[in-house]
This record gives C-alpha cells, structure tokens and sequence, in this order.
C-alpha cells in the first residue's frame, strides 16, 4: 500500500509592510476575546474593544457565547451631532471627534 506524503508548509510570498502607527483616536480599534469560568464551572466569554492610540475601553460584551451577528451588530458606528456614536456601549456614549 502506497501511504501519500503531505505537502510541506505554506509560507506566505514576499514581505509584510509593517502596521501604521495611528497618529489620532478613532483611526484603528482593536477587539480581542477573553473566556473564563464562573465557579460553578459555567463559561463566559468577553468582547473588549479598545482605541489603539488612547488605549482607551470604548466597549465590552459579556455573554455564554458571542456570535458573529452580536459583533457586527455592535460595530456598527454613525455619525450623529458632534461625535461618533460608539455603539458598543449599552447606554449612549459620544466619542470626540478629532479633526
């Protein structure tokens, strides 16, 4: 019997431009997961998304499991008045708009 060999690994072509550094706040945010337990052994999951230049919390979901309907629905931004309507937070927050 003739056993097939796997391929080698895929390596990605050519180099990576490195990331821009934002020079103001709303320019980029980054989201990122946490999970823990509770003690009575039932998980949770966070959502936190934060300004990459003023560090700053700008929204948290807390649930069981977190679907990609609950992220894009709470990313959704609009402009309104003065600011940004942030949209991730569960009471109305305006963000200042810079520039």
């Amino acid at each position: 019997m003739v056993v097939r060999k796997r391929g080698g690994r895929k390596r990605a072509l050519g180099t990576r431009a490195p990331m821009t550094i934002p020079q103001g706040a709303n320019q980029r945010w980054s989201m990122d997961f946490a999970s823990d337990a509770l003690v009575d052994g039932r998980r949770f999951r966070v959502l936190c998304v934060t300004d990459d230049f003023t560090r700053e919390c700008l929204g948290t979901i807390v649930d069981n499991s977190i679907t990609g309907e609950q992220v894009s629905k709470n990313s959704t931004t609009s402009r309104d008045g003065g600011g940004i309507r942030c949209g991730w937070c569960p009471t109305t927050c305006y963000m200042r708009k810079e520039g």
